[in-house]
């Protein structure tokens, strides 16, 4: 069975919420709401404002990890002082789960590239997770959505590095590109296995740059924003945006797919298509 993916073009903090409700997911327990806090300079990342009415209708604590590269957010005061600054903790309770080590360690049996995963401990304390992407361009993954944020984004900061380095964190900037790529795809399986059925996704394609959130200085957007979309399949929801990138005919379509096709984003879906933690086959549900 295909799985669903719901679509609209209509971008607002409203439509955000009616799309989550239209998975007909529960996220029972304490809820963990990853957000990308965005680094300080970027002017694309999506504001506090923007998720605010899905976020208090879900009543989960908003969470981040640090970074392991310099920057507004490689340390915990730094980066909770950016979360201060952009709007986060004004608004929602906030918490880095790696705030403090030692770090939560996830086991990776089957991963193609590496067996563990580091995230930071206070995962432990949440039941349930709401996965909040922007969907865009990203200088090394390709493109940013679903996938990274499970794993990139949940990963601590040493954990980011191991991933990148492919389990060697001497090896942050040199490992084999493919080999990181599926390094995400495993690290992104282990945080499915560890809360099961209990996550739901919400991509949301506007501000779309060639570079990340987490670029202090950053393109701006090459392309028409296109709208939001909302899943139970991280893997289904990040190739129905790519899909809707390709089937674009706005003018700038092709900067942001050069960014993509040069990096081999795809190759992050097509490893985890092949773990089997979701499905490359989907329904797009259209909602006006």
């Amino acid at each position: 069975m295909k799985s669903k993916v719901y679509f609209s073009k209509t971008i607002t903090p409203e439509k955000v919420l009616e799309l989550y409700k239209m998975t007909g997911r529960t996220l029972d327990g304490k809820v963990a709401i990853k957000i990308h806090s965005g680094e300080v300079g970027n002017q694309n990342f999506l504001k506090p404002d923007f998720w605010k009415p899905v976020i208090e209708h879900v009543g989960g604590t908003v969470v981040e990890c640090n970074t392991a590269y310099d920057g507004s957010r490689n340390t915990t005061e730094k980066h909770m002082k950016t979360m201060h600054e952009h709007g986060w903790s004004k608004y929602f309770n906030v918490e880095l789960l790696d705030a403090e080590g030692p770090d939560l360690e996830l086991a990776i049996p089957n991963g193609k590239k590496i067996k563990k995963n580091f995230v930071g401990k206070s995962l432990a304390d949440y039941d349930s997770m709401l996965v909040l992407s922007h969907f865009k361009g990203h200088p090394m993954g390709g493109y940013g959505g679903a996938i990274k944020q499970l794993s990139i984004g949940i990963a601590s900061s040493m954990g980011k590095a191991y991933i990148h380095g492919v389990g060697d964190t001497s090896n942050f900037w040199g490992s084999d590109h493919d080999s990181f790529l599926e390094s995400m795809a495993d690290a992104a399986s282990s945080v499915i296995e560890y809360f099961k059925e209990n996550i739901v996704y919400i991509n949301v394609m506007k501000n779309m740059s060639v570079d990340c959130d987490c670029c202090a200085v950053a393109e701006d957007p090459c392309i028409a924003d296109i709208g939001i979309l909302a899943s139970l399949d991280p893997i289904a929801i990040d190739q129905a945006c790519l899909d809707l990138v390709y089937a674009s005919d706005d003018p700038g379509r092709d900067h942001l797919l050069k960014r993509i096709e040069s990096q081999n984003g795809i190759h992050t879906i097509e490893a985890a298509a092949e773990l089997g933690f979701g499905s490359r086959e989907y329904e797009l549900v259209t909602v006006e």
